[in-house]
């Protein structure tokens, strides 16, 4: 078993956590409820990100950070690079359509720094084939949520208890293979056939800072992070801020 990793934090201070293809920030406000100060980073403009935002290329900017030293002022680091190249949407038969030819795995390189930085770290991709350890699942039923959204977090230096996965209450709402039905879930992707609509998105994931359509349907339900942000504080020991 992974020991605890030593976190850098002084008595009375939030410990900072970089939130790396931060998007608007689901993942953020979690670790911001469970007790972390948070910046993100992120390729795109995200005006509605609600902490502080770095604007660019999340590798090149983590890569800056182990080069300069300046990673010692984190404590953690959560990363949510893009998945398409592995997930549902652009492997089997949509794969065979060419959906996926054009992108990129980010998951390798962004394990690869990420354990140079030395810190516990967190990555998370959506079912499908992306190559991470599924360290953790977690579905939207753990929460009570309107939403099933499973994710998959594989766990750098450190450990959490997996829970185990309630049995869902009934069908995701919508269309599916030309049927309808009903259900105590919401589509979060998309649109039409019976998808969420964004204030049914924002009620279901608990996410009321944005109303994008495209942020709402990747974001990850502060829920979630706030599950890991607790987990990740007591499995850690503060030691004080490092010179």
């Amino acid at each position: 078993m992974t020991q605890p990793t030593d976190i850098r934090r002084a008595p009375g201070h939030r410990p900072l956590l970089l939130d790396l293809f931060s998007c608007a920030g689901g993942a953020a406000m979690g670790y911001h409820r469970a007790g972390f100060e948070v910046t993100g980073v992120d390729i795109a403009d995200r005006p509605n990100y609600p902490y502080t935002l770095h604007q660019g290329d999340a590798l090149e900017y983590l890569a800056h950070l182990i080069t300069t030293g300046e990673i010692r002022r984190y404590a953690a680091v959560h990363a949510s690079p893009p998945c398409q190249a592995g997930c549902a949407l652009t492997v089997g038969t949509n794969g065979s359509q060419g959906w996926g030819g054009t992108h990129v795995d980010l998951v390798a390189p962004t394990r690869t720094l990420l354990d140079r930085t030395g810190l516990p770290y967190v990555i998370e991709q959506p079912n499908g084939r992306a190559r991470i350890r599924k360290d953790l699942s977690l579905c939207g039923e753990m929460f009570g949520l309107g939403v099933l959204r499973h994710r998959n977090f594989e766990l750098g230096r450190w450990t959490i208890a997996r829970p185990a996965h309630p049995k869902h209450r009934g069908y995701v709402r919508g269309y599916r293979h030309g049927v309808y039905r009903d259900g105590p879930y919401v589509a979060a992707y998309g649109s039409g056939g019976g998808k969420a609509t964004i204030p049914e998105m924002q009620k279901a994931m608990g996410i009321t800072w944005t109303d994008v359509r495209e942020e709402l349907t990747e974001a990850i339900p502060p829920a979630f992070s706030a599950h890991i942000g607790r987990a990740l504080l007591a499995a850690v020991r503060p030691v004080g801020v490092a010179a």
